[in-house]
This record gives C-alpha cells, structure tokens and sequence, in this order.
C-alpha cells in the first residue's frame, strides 16, 4: 500500500510538472483527487488494512494529497499569471489617442418650447397640472357646454373605446377636473396629449399636444384675458410682438376670440412665412361659459375667468420655423440636434 501511494503521488507529481494548460492540471486533478480519483481508490480500500496499520495509511494519503495540491495550486498560479502577462502584451493601450467622444442627448423641440411655455406663465403665477389621456365623455364633452347631438363633436373627429370613455380630443377637461375641486382662485396651465382623427400631413396629426390655461377668480374680464396674451407672446416671440384678436365661436367660452400676432420673421410687414398678411395665428380663448363654471359648481355670478388653448407643436414650428410637422417625430438625428 505505501508503494502504490507513493507510485501515485510521484505520477500526479511529474504529470503536473509536464503540463502548459490550465485544462490538463484540471484533468490531473479530478483524476488523482476526485470522487473517482486515484487517492479516493485508496481511501476505499482501506477496509482491507489491519486495524494496527489504517493510521499509518490514512497519514500518508494525506500526505500524498497534500503534496499534489500544493504543486497543483502553484503550478495553476504560474500559468494564470503567465496567460496574464500575455493577455496584457496583446492590449496594449497607447494613452496618448484621444478618447471617444460620448454623444450627449438632445432635449426635443417640443420639450424646449413646452419649457419656455411653462416658465412664462409659472412666472405669473400659474401651476401647471396634468390629467388623464383617456377620458370620460362627461368630462371631453358635456361639462364644457357640448351636449349630446352638439355640431362640435362631429367637428373634434373623436376617438370613441366606448359610449362613453374616449381618448381626450383637446386638454380642456383638466380644467374641468380642477374647477369641480372648489378652491378658488385658480391659475393653472394644463399641456399634455391630445387625439383626434386627422389625415398625417405637415400641419396635422392623429396624436399631437395642446397647452390650456384657465384663470377663475371675481372680477375677472376679457381686458385681463388680453393683457395676459400679450404679455406671453411678448415673452415667447419677443419685446416687438403685437396681438390682434379677432371674434371666433367655441361652445366653452363667450365671447370668444383667436388671437394672431405680428410675424416675427418680417415684423408685419409681410412676408412668405405669414403669407403677406404680417400676422400668424396662435392661439384661440375667450371668457369662460357661465354653463360651465355652473356645471363644475362655481357662481357665475361672484366669479368668472377666461381660458385660452394653444397647439404646443405650432409654437415649436413658428419659434424654429419648421415648414412640416413630421419633422417632429421622425427621430432623425441630423434635424433634431439642430435645436
């Protein structure tokens, strides 16, 4: 028995001397000291040795298990560190080149104009509040003074899930949702998404985003209404701008008016982009209904205010003078990081 182990160890021993891999130490090793292993065939047959002779035995397998873990475990450190040094020899990094360069993102041009939007009227005191995409008919519809039948839902072309859940056709119902709230006064700007059943073209699109204000307080008229407008178009187009209000007709306001404002490109002189006329339209607002402030619990009679709505993507294209929508949401690198 001390000859075979001996055998054994000197075998594993000059195995291991001769090998330049990592896979044959693994295979000397699971041959001598694994479960089916040389050593382990040993320890097996120990039942055999006289009781007298089993400490003797079981010492010298331990010796021999220990010796070919020890040259086991050197001879894997020397090769992982000589496949190091080789590894390293191979990458080598002249830190001289210049790095790469990262590409840093882009804010969107309807995020920066919607910014520049919101900054100007938080400036005056509004808060901006977000409400739902999808919406109930009570609130899209019938609680902004447009009934059931009403002309003007043929003219939003809906997106109807059922009888009464659409998809939201302009931001209005925010304001709705608020003034139920009850705590007055409000100042509040309402942007978000909005869907309407449209032909894709450069002016139009299913899915585009509205921004709504609404001011509720006593003693609210349309002279504050315009000075507000003025004030936000002289801010977001600059110092120069004029507004001219013309008389228009939506259910949820009265009296109501679009709002134009002189061309920034020509100054209202008169020019491709405003096509000769000087001014652009922007905006369309008006007086709040009595209907709806009586709907969302409010007394027309103490309290009134004004509203006004305007397309987010219209102000991006006049601010950067885009001439097609679609640019927008086609995702092409090269236009958007001109903003």
């Amino acid at each position: 028995m001390k000859d075979q182990l001996e055998k054994i160890k000197q075998e594993a021993l000059k195995q291991i001397e001769a090998s330049d891999a990592l896979e044959k130490l693994n295979d000397i090793k699971v041959a001598y000291l694994g479960k089916k292993g040389e050593l382990t065939s040993v320890l097996k047959s120990m039942k055999d040795v006289t009781p007298e002779d089993r400490p003797k035995i079981g010492q010298m397998v331990n010796e021999a298990r220990e010796a070919i873990e020890g040259k086991l475990d050197a001879a894997m450190t020397a090769l992982m560190k000589k496949a190091r040094e080789e590894q390293l020899k191979k990458e080598v990094i002249d830190v001289t080149l210049p790095a790469k360069r990262n590409r840093v993102g882009h804010t969107h041009p309807n995020t920066i104009a919607l910014e520049e939007v919101e900054r100007i009227f938080v400036g005056m005191g509004y808060e901006v509040i977000e409400g739902p995409e999808v919406e109930y008919d009570h609130y899209n519809f019938e609680k902004l003074n447009i009934p059931k039948n009403h002309p003007a839902r043929d003219e939003q072309d809906t997106f109807y899930i059922s009888d009464n859940i659409v998809l939201r056709s302009q931001t209005s119902p925010v304001q709705v949702r608020t003034m139920e709230q009850g705590k007055l006064p409000i100042r509040m700007l309402a942007p978000g998404r909005v869907f309407r059943s449209d032909e894709v073209d450069a002016t139009h699109s299913p899915s585009f985003h509205q921004i709504e204000g609404l001011v509720i307080d006593k003693n609210i008229t349309f002279a504050d209404l315009k000075g507000t407008l003025a004030e936000f178009a002289r801010e977001l187009f600059g110092p120069e701008t004029k507004v001219k209000f013309r008389p228009h007709h939506f259910p949820f306001t009265e009296p109501s008016a679009e709002m134009d404002v002189t061309c920034f490109k020509c100054g209202g002189k008169g020019c491709r982009f405003c096509k000769g006329s000087g001014w652009i339209e922007i905006l369309g607002c008006g007086m709040v209904h009595p209907n709806v402030l009586a709907m969302s619990g409010i007394d027309s009679n103490e309290y009134s205010g004004f509203a006004f709505g305007v397309g987010l993507e219209r102000i991006a294209l006049l601010k950067y003078e885009i001439d097609d929508m679609r640019l927008l949401y086609e995702n092409d690198i090269r236009f958007l990081k001109q903003f």
